[in-house]
């Protein structure tokens, strides 16, 4: 496997806070990495969460059809892992915003989760309001809506409806 096709980006840094913020509020954050792992696989590829919108029943409209073009311009893709699909540079991506006071880690009762600091929100908000970001941002509102479910859950979910992803070889790129 080449390294330095997971070295983290500022568009991965981007994405992750948009995604942590949508998770966060007053009291809650985005609770484990098996979790944040998975809905980081359907934000990056908009395929898969067309599919897996209309595998929880939620009719998908015409208007969000741009939602789910193909291919996602992504900047790396995932691979496959022991819980399914995984990015190396996750480790990466949360130290730099939980250095920079964008993200603070917080303790649950099995694990740890994420929630974005009134700076990351803030700047999540910015990010928001650019046009680059409006899929993303409208991707994440849709996962919070439907996909706010347990990492195990999601994990499950993942390899009973996307075959394909289950029976890559571990370290496979998806």
């Amino acid at each position: 496997m080449n390294r330095e096709l997971f070295l983290p980006t500022p568009e991965g840094e981007v994405r992750l806070l948009l995604l942590i913020d949508a998770f966060s509020d007053q009291q809650q954050g985005l609770e484990g990495r098996t979790k944040l792992a998975k809905l980081d696989f359907l934000l990056r590829y908009p395929a898969f969460l067309k599919r897996a919108l209309e595998a929880r029943g939620v009719i998908v409209t015409d208007e969000s059809d741009d939602l789910f073009v193909e291919p996602n311009p992504i900047e790396q893709r995932m691979v496959r892992y022991r819980f399914g699909p995984w990015d190396p540079s996750y480790f990466s991506l949360l130290g730099s915003l939980v250095g920079r006071g964008l993200v603070t880690v917080v303790p649950y009762n099995r694990g740890i989760g994420y929630k974005t600091t009134a700076i990351g929100s803030d700047l999540a908000s910015h990010m928001r309001a650019d046009p680059a970001w409006r899929p993303i941002d409208a991707s994440t509102r849709l996962l919070r809506r439907h996909f706010n479910l347990a990492g195990s859950t999601l994990k499950n979910f993942v390899y009973q409806h996307f075959p394909e992803v289950g029976s890559a070889r571990w370290n496979e790129a998806l």
